[in-house]
């Protein structure tokens, strides 16, 4: 064979595998690799998307920790609020009670005075009497009505 005739009949054959190689075997692996690529593509898409999400996610979680912060220091100082105004209500109350007893002993004391004072009266008006009595069973004389008093005096 010629060698002309043994090219042209190679390359019809090359020519042959080249439309073969087109036309079956080269768009499945240009499917394929378009496949691919959009997969990458998609998931390059999704990945800046969670990122964008994680950073919205992130600064809603920064704001909610910055409110609840927030919230938590104003139920702090409402509690301490209330806790002075409770003990303010104490010392009102305790002082209330205070002046109810300081009263209710000066009534007690006032009353043991009046008491001891009548008593005081009667014993006296007693010791008057007696001493009257004495005066009168006795002769009248200023040493001895002296003596009587001074005793009296000291009975008092």
């Amino acid at each position: 064979m010629n060698i002309n005739a043994t090219l042209i009949l190679q390359a019809i054959v090359f020519l042959i595998l080249v439309w073969f190689t087109m036309r079956f075997v080269w768009p499945p692996i240009t499917k394929a690799l378009d496949e691919r690529a959009q997969k990458i593509a998609d998931g390059l898409a999704a990945a800046d998307k969670a990122k964008a999400e994680l950073a919205t996610a992130n600064k809603a979680v920064g704001e909610q920790l910055k409110q609840a912060a927030g919230e938590s220091t104003k139920l702090l100082g409402d509690a301490e609020k209330r806790a002075a105004q409770i003990v303010e209500e104490a010392k009102k109350r305790a002082e209330e009670e205070g002046a109810k007893i300081v009263a209710a002993a000066k009534a007690e004391a006032d009353q043991q005075v009046t008491r001891a004072r009548e008593a005081l009266r009667e014993q006296v008006a007693a010791l008057a009497v007696k001493g009257a009595e004495q005066i009168l069973h006795k002769e009248v004389n200023a040493s001895v009505h002296a003596d009587l008093l001074s005793r009296l005096k000291t009975e008092l």
